[in-house]
């Protein structure tokens, strides 16, 4: 599955790395904790969290993810945008609280809905 499979079918908004939207999607992972998400994700992973600080591109270069997926409308703060479109790492947004943003990815994913 692709990214852009992803946006459109659960209507996310792409702030940054609107190029990379052909990449390909492996799984997910949910955390705010910075270092979970560097011992535990998985390269090809889209990483769902509420941060919107530049450290989140660095966490997402460091593991190879897919796509960084922010919640709650929240928007990313302009130095991390430019960060990602630096390092090539898309960010999305979703209007969804995390609980329903990751049952919705989690069914995509897995051919659910």
């Amino acid at each position: 599955m692709t990214l852009r499979h992803v946006v459109d079918r659960l209507h996310f908004s792409v702030r940054s790395g609107q190029d990379l939207l052909d990449n390909a999607v492996t799984g997910g992972y949910a955390s705010d904790l910075l270092s979970d998400v560097i011992a535990r994700a998985e390269a090809g992973n889209v990483w769902v969290t509420m941060h919107v600080h530049e450290n989140i591109v660095a966490v997402a270069v460091l593991k190879e993810l897919a796509a960084i997926i922010v919640v709650h409308g929240r928007q990313p703060a302009q130095e991390t945008l430019q960060k990602a479109n630096k390092e090539r790492i898309a960010i999305l947004v979703s209007d969804l609280p995390a609980f329903e943003t990751i049952g919705k990815l989690y069914s995509l994913l897995n051919g659910d809905s």
